[in-house]
Formats: structure tokens, sequence, C-alpha cells
């Protein structure tokens, strides 16, 4: 029986799509964790394995994804289980992979409303070497505070959701991706014309024979997947609300300039303040740099008041756009399998998530005793708190999982010859490189099977 398709969901226009798109790959991780990567590598040798990262392995995976689902017009697991029904559990690690994810997604984003506030209201961060330390520890040590400020936050990503895809995300992201762009230009600009930026800036790009190794190539294969949100389901579903008659080649290429270019601009804005007012070994990897050592830089800065603000607002805007993906793909799981409403569809998610969010937002504070049990290949079996157990949980395990079995289905289970053919959309839109596609995508196989 032929599907009818004629009710589905799409994308009102392609610049919709593309800023949608590129809002879930610019993330979290692109404002602060990238900044810290470029510090903890050795600068220009980071960036330059990252660039060449997301060229011959990001952009590839990714347009796979969207090809997989605007040829199935299906969420991650519907799209896997359409092709072959063996495969639907690697749709249902992504799913499993964005409920965590977005589960302590809203939490962060309530500890960047907290910022945002303390700016715009003057608050006072306390005194002493350890001022901005200890006024983060004790925010999060906090058991009601933040777990308001994350409901307040997921209660905006539901907003946009239950409106659906045109109405809601699309309209959204044309407001709000431009408004992060500004704001984020402001900032480098305020931060390169600060006295001795320039030299932050030279060991940002600088590349150092010496920093060029396997260490550095593994931490930019894992920012790029983590950064462009491949490997866990949210461009298939997107790709799903995609036209046939739009070109996915040039729109994936579009995202993955996109989100290299803010990546990189994040790190014009935050390294060079950071180098010269507190050294690159401040600039660690984690919400430390953000809610820590960025605070700290802003309170030795003139102006840091107004920089800060604009910072914690660019921080809200990434994690907005980033919430608002994983949380449509899990809804749209929920709609097509089980037949809901986007709004019971969307209660039924957040219910659960609650508890979970509770939990890692709980488990800050050690006199909780919050802890769970995580094996790890070199360290054995630990306790560890529940915050670290979901970040590694998703990051460690769950991502890593996902993406090789994506790829795997695509290479040889589907074909790549399938995803070229959909990319094309019957010689529409040619793909010149398409023979060069597959070798990248049978090398990758490859290459995570060992």
């Amino acid at each position: 029986m032929k599907e009818k398709l004629e009710n589905r969901s799409q994308w009102a226009s392609n610049i919709g799509f593309i800023l949608a798109a590129s809002g879930s790959a610019v993330g979290l991780g692109n404002i602060w964790k990238f900044p810290g990567k470029v510090a903890a590598y050795g600068g220009g040798a980071f960036i330059l394995c990252y660039i060449l990262i997301v060229a011959l392995v990001g952009f590839p995976v990714m347009l796979a994804e969207l090809s997989l689902g605007r040829a199935t017009q299906k969420n991650a697991v519907g799209a896997f289980r359409k092709l072959n029904r063996r495969w639907t559990f690697a749709g249902c690690i992504g799913i499993v992979t964005l409920f965590v994810i977005l589960s302590y997604y809203t939490v962060v984003g309530g500890w960047v409303l907290k910022y945002i506030w303390v700016y715009l209201t003057g608050a006072d961060f306390g005194g002493g070497a350890t001022q901005y330390q200890d006024y983060f520890m004790n925010f999060v040590s906090s058991p009601i505070e933040p777990l308001i400020l994350g409901v307040i936050f997921l209660l905006v990503c539901i907003y946009v959701i239950v409106r659906g895809v045109s109405e809601g995300i699309e309209r959204v992201s044309k407001f709000l991706m431009p408004c992060l762009f500004v704001l984020l230009i402001a900032i480098v600009i305020q931060s390169v014309t600060l006295p001795g930026a320039v030299e932050g800036v030279k060991y940002l790009f600088t590349v150092r024979p010496g920093t060029v190794n396997g260490d550095t190539l593994v931490g930019a294969l894992g920012q790029a997947f983590f950064s462009l949100s491949v490997g866990m389901g949210i461009m298939i579903t997107y790709g799903s609300y995609v036209p046939k008659k739009e070109n996915l080649a040039k729109s994936a290429g579009v995202i993955c300039a996109v989100d290299t270019m803010v990546a990189i601009l994040a790190a014009l804005a935050i390294v060079p303040v950071v180098f010269v007012t507190l050294g690159a070994d401040s600039l660690g990897q984690g919400g430390g740099v953000a809610f820590m050592a960025l605070p700290d830089v802003f309170g030795r800065m003139p102006g840091g008041v107004v920089f800060g603000c604009l910072f914690f607002m660019l921080l809200f805007l990434a994690a907005l756009t980033s919430a608002i993906s994983i949380m449509e793909s899990c809804v749209a799981f929920l709609t097509e399998e089980f037949h809901l409403t986007r709004l019971k569809a969307t209660i039924l998610l957040t219910l659960p998530m609650l508890v979970l969010s509770a939990g890692y937002s709980l488990s800050q504070s050690s006199a909780r005793g919050i802890n769970l049990p995580w094996f790890d290949f070199h360290e054995g079996l630990q306790m560890l708190p529940m915050n670290a157990v979901m970040e590694k949980f998703t990051d460690n395990l769950m991502i890593p999982l996902g993406a090789l079995f994506f790829c795997l289905f695509v290479g040889w289970v589907w074909g790549s010859k399938n995803a070229v053919r959909e990319i094309e959309n019957n010689g529409e839109h040619p793909f010149p490189v398409k023979k060069f596609g597959h070798f990248l995508c049978v090398f990758w196989h490859l290459w995570s099977s060992l």
C-alpha cells in the first residue's frame, strides 16, 4: 500500500531549513567546548584538523543522514524500520541518546538563565579569590533554584515545538540565528580589540608541528561529531521535512560551513581575552569555562558587565536552538510511531525527563550522594555522580555507537548508491563528488570498526 505523505510537515523555505539545522549544530559545544579544546590541543593544529574532519567526514555523514530522512519521510526510528526492520534498534539508540542529552541540556539552559539575570540586575558574585567558583558551586548545589530555571528553559522549548515545524521551529530559527550571529560578532570585535589580545589570536591560529598528533585528531573528530549533531538522528528527522526539490548537498555544505564558522568565531571571542587575562591554562574543558573562568575575565575587563551579559545571551540562544532540535526529534518519534498529537507527545516526553533532569541537577552536590556505577576500560567499575554518568553515557558510549551503526547501515545495508540517488533526486541535482563520497563512507566504516 502506498503511503500517504501529503500531510507530512515540511520546511516552508530552504533558508528556514538551513537556519534550523544550523541552530541544531550550533550549540553549547561550539561556544564553550570548542574554545577549550583549541587551547588544550595547541591552537591552530586543532583548528586545522577540525576543518579537515568536518569536510572529509562530517559533511558526508550529515549528507547521508539528511538523504535517509528525506527518502523515508520518517523519524529516526521509522526511517531504519522502513528500510530494514532488523536495524530499527539503530534508530532507538539515537532516541535514547537524545532523551538523556535533553534532560541535562535543560538544566544547563537554566544555569545560563541565572547568569543572564545576574548580569542584567548587577547582582554581586561575592568576594575573595575564588568568588566565581564559589558562586557557581553554591548555585548548582541548590536543590530548588536550578530546577525551576531549568523548567523555564524547557517551557520555552515546548512552546516552540507544539507550534510545529514551519510555524514554530522554522520561524523561531529565522529570528534566533541572526541574533546569535550579531551577538557573537559583537563579542569578537570587543575581544580582539582589547590590549594584548593579538597574542591570544596568534596562539589561536599558529600551527605548531609538535601538536599535530593522534590525540589532536581524536579530539577534533569527537568535537566535530558532537558539534554537527550527527550520529543521533536529528538530521534524519530534519531531513524528512525537506522537500524533494531542494539541493541536499548544497544545504549540508552550508550547514557545515556555518557551524565551523561559529566555532572559530567563538574561539576568537573567548581564547584571546582569557589568554591575556588568566592564561591559556584557564581554558579547561566543560562548564567551568563559561560559569567560572569567563565571569572572572569579565570582572577584570572594562565594560565587563556588558560583555558578560552579551556572552550569556549568546550562550542561551545556542542552547535553545540545539534543545529545540533535540526535542523535535523525540516528539517526531512519538507522534509518528504512537499516533499522538504534538501536545500529548511533548507532555509524555517531558514528565519522565523532568525526573532525570532533577537527578542530574541534584547530583551536582556531593553531599546528596546521587552516585551510579560506571565501567571504564581504563579505570574499571567506578561509582560516579549521576551527572558525570549521564554525560559519559551519551558522549563516550551512545553517540559513537549510534554513529557507527548509522554509517554501517548507509554504507552496506541501504547502500551508498541509494543515498546518492536521493541526494541527486533523479539527476535534478548532480552530485559531482559522489565517488569520493562513497570512498569516504567506506573508509569511515572500516576506521570505526577498529
